[in-house]
C-alpha cells in the first residue's frame, strides 16, 4: 500500500500505522520510524480519525519499550479531542493508555465498554468482550492485567500463539515477579523471524528435502542421527501444514523466504 498510493495521505497514514504497530507487537526492528511518519501526516489533518490510531500505536510502543511515562505526552491532546467529540472508541483506547501510564486515571463517561471494564478492574469481563469482538490480542492483554496466575498464563500462551512477542515478554516478566515458575518457553528470535516458525536446524533439513534425499542421507550431510532427522521432518510437515515431503518441497518453491531465518529470500539485501 505504501508503494501503490504514496500520494494518498489517508491511506498512507493507515498503512504506516499498521506497519509500525505490527513491528512493535512482533518485536521487529524500527517500529518508531513508520509511526513517526504517520503522526507527522496525521497532525497535518487535525482529524481525530487519523490522529487516534497513530497516537494509540505510539502509546503502545512506549509501553512495550518500558517507557509508560511518555504516554501522556503522546495521547493527551488527542484523548481530550476524542472526549470533546464524544467518540467512544477513541476516548476508550486513548484513555486506556493513559490508565496504563497512571492507574489512578478514571475512564471518561463516553469510553467504549471493553476499555471501561479494563480500567475499572473487571478484566475477565473485558477479555470476554474483546473475544466477542474478535480481538484476541486485546483479550489477552485484559486477562494479563489481573492477579490470577492461571489467567496470566493463559494470556501469555495466547500472546505467544499470536506472535505478539513484545507483550508476551512483558507478561512473562510480570508472572516471574509474582513467583510463577515453569512459564511456556518462547522460541528463539531467529525462529520467530522465520515465516513458518522453523528453527535453524529445521531450516537446514528443509533446504535438503527438495533434493529427494532420504533421512539417512540428510543425516549424513548435517552430521546428525537419522532419528533426529525423523523428528525434524515431522515437525516441518506439521508447521507447514502439509502431509508429505513432496508437498513440503513444493511449499519451499512457493515460499523461498522459508529458507532464511529472518524471513528474507537467500541473497536478499
Amino acid at each position: 500500500m505504501l508503494d501503490a498510493r504514496p500520494e494518498h495521505v489517508p491511506t498512507r497514514i493507515v498503512a504506516l500505522t499498521v506497519l509500525g504497530r505490527l513491528r512493535a507487537r512482533r518485536g521487529d526492528p524500527d517500529a518508531q520510524t513508520p509511526l513517526d511518519q504517520a503522526w507527522t501526516l496525521a497532525e497535518r489533518t487535525g482529524d481525530l480519525q487519523r490522529l487516534w490510531p497513530t497516537a494509540a500505536a505510539k502509546a503502545e510502543l512506549a509501553w512495550l519499550r518500558g517507557s509508560p511515562e511518555q504516554i501522556e505526552e503522546v495521547v493527551g491532546d488527542t484523548y481530550r479531542l476524542a472526549v470533546r467529540l464524544g467518540h467512544a472508541w477513541a476516548a476508550g483506547e486513548l484513555g486506556y493508555w493513559r490508565w496504563v501510564a497512571d492507574a489512578s486515571t478514571w475512564p471518561a463517561e463516553v469510553s467504549a465498554n471493553p476499555y471501561r471494564l479494563q480500567m475499572t478492574g473487571d478484566w475477565v469481563d473485558a477479555a470476554r468482550s474483546w473475544r466477542r469482538l474478535g480481538c484476541p490480542y486485546e483479550a489477552a492483554l485484559a486477562l494479563a492485567e489481573g492477579d490470577d496466575a492461571d489467567q496470566g498464563l493463559a494470556a501469555l500462551r495466547e500472546l505467544q500463539r499470536l506472535g505478539a512477542w513484545s507483550a508476551a515478554e512483558l507478561v512473562a516478566r510480570r508472572l516471574r515477579e509474582h513467583g510463577v515458575r515453569r512459564l511456556p518457553r518462547q522460541p528463539r528470535r531467529a525462529t520467530r523471524g522465520n515465516p513458518a516458525r522453523l528453527t535453524s536446524r529445521e531450516i537446514d533439513v528443509l533446504r535438503l528435502m527438495p533434493e529427494g534425499l532420504r533421512n539417512v542421507d540428510i543425516a549424513a550431510r548435517l552430521h546428525i542421527s537419522p532419528k533426529t532427522v525423523d523428528h525434524h521432518v515431522s515437525a516441518i510437515l506439521a508447521k507447514l501444514g502439509v502431509a508429505s515431503r513432496h508437498a513440503a518441497a513444493r511449499w519451499v518453491r512457493d515460499n523461498p523466504g522459508a529458507l532464511s531465518e529472518n524471513g528474507e529470500s537467500p541473497g536478499a539485501m
